[in-house]
């Protein structure tokens, strides 16, 4: 089968926050959400489920014997892509790896701890802390020249302090676009585990890596790695549904589990019933659109590359490893204020403004290109032209 990933397709009709957040003269390549549709195994699935007619309530977050069929596709994926071999009582289904964040910081860190992060990062991860009354600490990562992002390994032990319980590991990155190698996800979870800190990997993008990199669940490296782990997946960005609601946990440590389940009653649900339909749907059967989808991403961020190193002066970006975000450096441009604000009102072109990301992330922009060539072309039309 083929995929068109080049048709454009109008979203502003479509309740889509990233088509209607800003005017209809503004192109927006900001929040991680792609123009391309579903793989039509799910919206297949959905017109199924949807012609049944009766929408009652699913299971309820924290039922480890309910949905084996998900489950089962699950266990058989993580033993596929990374040999890695988990029970089904040891998944824990969710509305959102947001959720799941927000879980682990009540679950390991409050009411008197802290969590670690490294910045700049996605920015749940800066207001989790907050949210369940806790203190943050940073350990920025390091850009090089070309802006390849390093592991500061001295400010990491560093920012760990008597009161850090949980670090918030971001991989593949957002918004730096890194994918851990195996020998820094070792030194990471070996100073974790040194330090009695457990690990929350946001692995999210997992499934959105390109060629000559591979990802790797941190739980996987090792049984006592995974005994303090708590990993977060989803179907949401790698098959564009992220408006379904479904993710899910991957919590081997019966205990562990135990709590986080319990920090979420009253407050977690179910996931919603066509999340299900179509996380089950997608993992079953989109696999040959995955396929299709990675080498079209890998020429968009190629193309965006060269773009902006022979078109966009004073504005730099590396290569992502992984997922459609890019990351881009505009403090060369001398662009007076924000680069947020001059795009979107010089080249009415909407990005997410780096300052949200934390410490690090001042003078940056993320640009999303995760949508067809001709967007991303003219938005970056458009940004040549505000530049010149």
């Amino acid at each position: 089968m083929s995929y068109d990933f080049d048709q454009v397709i109008e979203r502003r009709n479509g309740d889509s926050i990233k088509w209607l957040q800003y005017g209809p003269e503004v192109l927006p390549l900001w929040v991680a959400d792609m123009d391309f549709t579903a793989p039509e195994a799910v919206i297949r699935a959905l017109q199924e489920r949807a012609a049944h007619g009766i929408f009652g309530y699913p299971p309820v977050f924290g039922s480890p014997d309910e949905l084996p069929e998900l489950r089962g596709v699950l266990i058989e994926r993580m033993m596929r892509l990374y040999g890695w071999q988990v029970q089904a009582e040891e998944i824990v289904l969710l509305p959102g790896v947001v959720t799941g964040i927000n879980l682990a910081c009540h679950t390991l860190a409050a009411p008197a701890g802290s969590v670690l992060v490294q910045t700049p990062v996605y920015p749940p991860f800066l207001s989790a802390a907050k949210n369940a009354g806790i203190t943050r600490q940073d350990s920025p990562l390091l850009p090089s020249a070309d802006l390849s992002y390093q592991i500061d390994w001295a400010g990491f032990e560093a920012a760990i302090t008597d009161q850090t319980r949980l670090f918030i590991l971001c991989n593949p990155h957002n918004p730096v676009g890194r994918v851990f190698r195996r020998d820094e996800l070792e030194r990471m979870a070996e100073i974790c585990l040194r330090r009695g800190v457990a690990i929350c990997s946001d692995e999210i993008h997992c499934d959105l890596v390109y060629q000559g990199h591979a990802h790797i669940p941190i739980a996987t490296l090792s049984p006592e790695v995974a005994r303090s782990t708590i990993t977060l997946m989803a179907p949401s960005k790698t098959f564009n549904i992220a408006g379904l609601q479904c993710s899910f946990a991957i919590i081997q440590d019966p205990d562990l589990r135990q709590r986080f389940q319990h920090s979420g009653q009253g407050l977690v649900g179910w996931v919603n019933l066509m999340g299900l339909v179509a996380g089950l749907a997608a993992y079953r059967h989109g696999q040959a659109w995955l396929d299709a989808l990675l080498p079209y991403l890998q020429a968009n961020r190629d193309f965006l590359h060269q773009y902006v190193r022979e078109h966009l002066p004073g504005v730099k970006m590396d290569l992502p490893e992984g997922t459609y975000l890019a990351w881009l450096d505009c403090r060369p441009a001398g662009i007076i204020g924000s680069a947020y604000d001059f795009f979107l009102k010089e080249a009415r072109v909407a990005l997410n403004n780096g300052e949200a990301f934390g410490p690090g992330g001042e003078g940056f922009v993320r640009l999303n290109f995760g949508c067809p060539r001709s967007t991303l072309l003219e938005a970056l039309e458009r940004m040549r032209v505000a530049l010149t």
